[in-house]
């Protein structure tokens, strides 16, 4: 007798590609993080340090823009700095989550060595 249900709601192939995603999610938080740390961080800091007013102010004078223009530039900044805020509160949800099930497969011993691992992946990102 075969299974009747779709090859979708199969929880074993669910849960694979549930991992899949989970890794995928972990390898790319891990390669960002090291590989454009740099990159990443600026950015971030740069729209937090009023970066926003200076880029509307710059745009406002080199691109002489009416006011109206100004008003709508000023939205799609403060729209930008939602969006990047709002996927950055996804990500580090990702990254809990994932590390949360993951130390939940673990024994104690391996929970405390991956902790020690993502403690210095943590290090090495802030140097």
């Amino acid at each position: 007798m075969t299974d009747s249900r779709m090859t979708w709601q199969n929880p074993r192939i669910l849960s694979i590609l549930l991992l899949v995603f989970v890794c995928g999610a972990m390898a790319g938080a891990v390669t960002m993080r090291l590989g454009f740390s740099q990159s990443l961080r600026r950015p971030q800091s740069y729209w937090k340090e009023g970066g926003k007013e200076i880029s509307l102010d710059r745009f406002r004078r080199e691109l002489n823009l009416n006011d109206e223009q100004a008003r709508q530039m000023e939205t799609v900044l403060n729209d930008f700095v939602m969006y990047y805020q709002s996927l950055q509160e996804q990500m580090n949800d990702v990254r809990a989550q994932g590390k949360f099930r993951i130390t939940q497969i673990l024994n104690e011993e391996q929970r405390q060595k991956f902790n020690r691992m993502i403690s210095d992946l943590q290090t090495k990102q802030i140097k």
